[in-house]
């Protein structure tokens, strides 16, 4: 009968620890990740909702925002797409957010319709929209009832007119054929760099440009794209890019070709990989952006809207918060 009675307390004691050491494990790797809606407990008044992180520029603007916020003394959550193509995910990521108590939300859009309506249901709801640098379309953001704070953002237009301004002093008064490697169709921020691009090149004597096609700010596809000008235009003299994931992969096209030195490449955002490139002679240049800059001068806004309380109205013009940028040669890289 004993010992009946202590085998019983020993597996009650066994049973007791494995339960504590159940519920005690809630840091292990594969426990599931908090779901953004789980908000009882939220006391942040901030967040952002960047492109992806995967890209440097996004992870600078990361890095922008949460020393800003130390600076501020706020806190902010920081969410991003899983990649560029995911449009439905980034607005599930948004509408998630508005279960939260936030008092301001900061988004990247991927395309300039791909959140207007949960930037709606944010305003029905009192939140306001910090638009960053992919700009919203404002007029279908505002038929449909919306509206966002600013827009912070480079002057993609000048960013584009400044890569394909360097290739033209560059190649001096011989001139020669270039072409140019756009983002994705439809993307606002690329289009505004291919436009720069267009007309500096447009308006320059002795430059014919010979091509204009999208590579959706792929490498691969870059690289791809590149391989078609080099064969299709053998006198080729140059390739302006919309980002620097492209003008690495154009990069490697020349290289394959065995031209490298004979064919300016020029990329866009001044990424780590990009100015390594630059440093060591391969990329021409890149212009550089300030994506801190872009994510700090976004969270300064948000702050100073939750203070001041501006009344949410779509019939309001949204205030652009301008951040410059600037070619980055071999001479002046750090």
């Amino acid at each position: 009968m004993k010992a009946r009675k202590i085998i019983a307390a020993v597996l009650a004691v066994t049973l007791l620890g494995c339960i504590l050491t159940a519920c005690g494990n809630n840091t292990d790797e594969n426990s599931p990740v908090p779901d953004v809606t789980n908000s009882a407990a939220n006391n942040t008044d901030y967040a952002i909702i960047l492109k992806t992180l995967s890209n440097d520029f996004w992870a600078k603007m990361k890095t922008g925002i949460e020393e800003e916020a130390k600076k501020l003394g706020v806190k902010v959550d920081i969410f991003a797409a899983q990649n560029e193509e995911d449009t439905a995910g980034q607005l599930t990521i948004l509408e998630n957010c508005l279960a939260k108590n936030y008092k301001a939300i900061g988004v990247a859009p991927l395309s300039p319709t791909n959140l207007i309506n949960g930037i709606v249901q944010a305003n029905e709801n009192g939140i306001y929209v910090m638009n960053i640098d992919e700009k919203i379309d404002i007029d279908s953001l505002r038929n449909a009832g919306g509206s966002v704070i600013a827009f912070a953002t480079t002057d993609n237009e000048a960013v584009g007119k400044k890569g394909a301004e360097f290739i033209i002093n560059k190649l001096g008064e011989s001139g020669g054929e270039v072409a140019i490697i756009e983002g994705k169709a439809g993307n606002a921020s690329g289009e505004s760099r291919k436009t720069g691009a267009t007309k500096a090149f447009e308006d320059a004597d002795d430059i014919e440009l010979v091509a204009s096609q999208p590579a959706d700010w792929d490498r691969q596809k870059a690289l791809d794209t590149a391989t078609g000008y080099l064969q299709m235009y053998p006198q080729l003299k140059a390739i302006y890019c919309c980002n620097d994931t492209m003008a690495l992969g154009a990069l490697q096209a020349v290289i394959n070709a065995g031209k490298l030195g004979k064919i300016i490449i020029v990329g866009t955002d001044g990424s780590a990989e990009a100015l390594e490139s630059v440093k060591a002679g391969q990329l021409d240049a890149t212009v550089a952006q300030d994506p801190a800059e872009i994510g700090a001068a976004s969270l300064r806004k948000m702050v100073d809207a939750v203070t001041n309380k501006p009344k949410i109205d779509p019939n309001t013009a949204p205030q652009t918060i301008p951040v410059d940028s600037y070619i980055v040669t071999k001479e002046n890289v750090k």
